[in-house]
């Protein structure tokens, strides 16, 4: 281990001591929407357990810690230690060296409140559970950008009421969108040096996962078979 002497890396967890979530609010207008921002004129209430960046850079860029935490009751993770190491593996290494922590966070009543997939704040990445039945319940109708995101991955929606739909998953696609979305979508926050506008900074993510998770993990579109084998026993979202 020696003391980190690239000032790109210092500037990035500098820029990126903050908090970029990917959502899926229980029945609030942006439900499971991407890009929902916090208010920075608000009192800031820290929604996870801050992981202080090491300030020595790692011998091993993959050499990243995993926590694992209960699901909570009535959810469960769809994504292992092993398949995160496994995904990280795929990518390059420059992609992964500032990444010290990816937890599998546990779900509470007050996170439900403003649930979300996945979220990034300063070195880490933290993916929350899946519902146990793989069935998401929401108060209003998706946007197309959501319809279009979940068929992506192999997600279905459908229409039970008028004030009702459902995101419904398989254990295959549900681990496919957690692996080669959420995960690459927040790896692309901490990597983000130069947008400093939530919207950009959303839009260069929402890029970073197309292009290096949903199209490098699919034959044919750039990706390698040998990713996708991988991902056929996970789903993520």
């Amino acid at each position: 281990m020696r003391p980190v002497r690239d000032s790109k890396l210092s500037g990035l967890r500098r820029r990126n001591a903050r908090v970029a979530v990917s959502s899926r609010g229980r029945s609030a207008p942006g439900k499971r929407a991407r890009g929902l921002q916090r208010n920075e004129k608000l009192p800031f209430s820290p929604p996870e357990d801050w992981h202080e960046p090491e300030r020595e850079e790692k011998a091993d860029p993959y050499d990243v810690c995993i926590i694992e935490q209960p699901a909570g009751k009535g959810f469960r993770h769809v994504v292992t230690i092993q398949d995160i190491r496994a995904r990280l593996r795929q990518l390059p290494a420059p992609f992964v060296a500032p990444l010290e922590v990816v937890q599998l966070s546990r779900m509470t009543t007050k996170k439900e409140r403003f649930a979300c997939y996945g979220m990034q704040w300063g070195s880490a990445v933290y993916l929350y559970p899946l519902e146990a039945d793989r069935v998401e319940h929401h108060g209003r109708p998706p946007k197309p950008s959501q319809v279009q995101e979940a068929e992506m991955y192999g997600g279905r929606w459908v229409q039970k009421t008028r004030h009702s739909w459902q995101l419904i998953w398989t254990e295959r696609a549900a681990k496919d969108f957690y692996l080669n979305n959420i995960l690459i979508h927040e790896i692309g926050h901490l990597l983000d040096a130069r947008n400093s506008r939530y919207l950009d900074r959303e839009r260069y993510a929402e890029w970073f996962a197309v292009e290096h998770g949903y199209r490098a993990s699919r034959p044919g579109r750039g990706g390698r078979r040998t990713s996708r084998r991988h991902n056929r026993r996970h789903h993520n979202s």
